[in-house]
């Protein structure tokens, strides 16, 4: 099976909101990001997506999922990638994210705790941080250093 990943289409938006809330993750304010969000797809199938939020300088990557039935397999690893690659393309400096239950998926990344006190401000107006996301989520940051 040949998994490609590739840049979300408007017509791939219901399949990565059911990918989403089968994996347990906020949908809210994803379609506001289509633009920045990856999907990867088998055939004409949504088997994962990853996302960002993009505000100048820094990003929240979000809405990282894989299909149940695909996990463990370095498909998440893979879309983490090309979202962090996308984010450097676009002149991000500075990642944020998110997480309940995927802490210890992302410091292979760079990421590491930060408090929320500490996240750019613009980030800080995200849906995730308003309230998509529970204020129990821990908050990684990684520097990309693009200047």
């Amino acid at each position: 099976m040949t998994i490609t990943i590739e840049a979300a289409r408007l017509a791939d938006l219901h399949a990565v909101l059911a990918l989403l809330e089968r994996s347990g993750l906020p949908k809210e304010g994803l379609a506001d990001h289509l633009a920045t969000t990856l999907v990867a797809r088998s055939g004409d199938e949504v088997v994962g997506s990853a996302a960002l939020e993009v505000y100048g300088a820094a990003a929240l990557l979000r809405s990282v999922a894989v299909d149940s039935m695909l996990r463990g397999e370095g498909l998440g690893y893979r879309l983490t990638r090309a979202a962090l690659d996308l984010a450097r393309h676009r002149g991000v400096a500075t990642v944020y994210l998110l997480t309940e239950t995927a802490g210890d998926f992302f410091p292979r990344f760079g990421f590491h705790p930060t408090e929320r006190a500490a996240v750019d401000p613009a980030v800080q107006q995200s849906v995730e941080f308003r309230g998509a996301c529970p204020t129990s989520a821990q908050v990684l940051v990684a520097s990309l250093g693009v200047a």
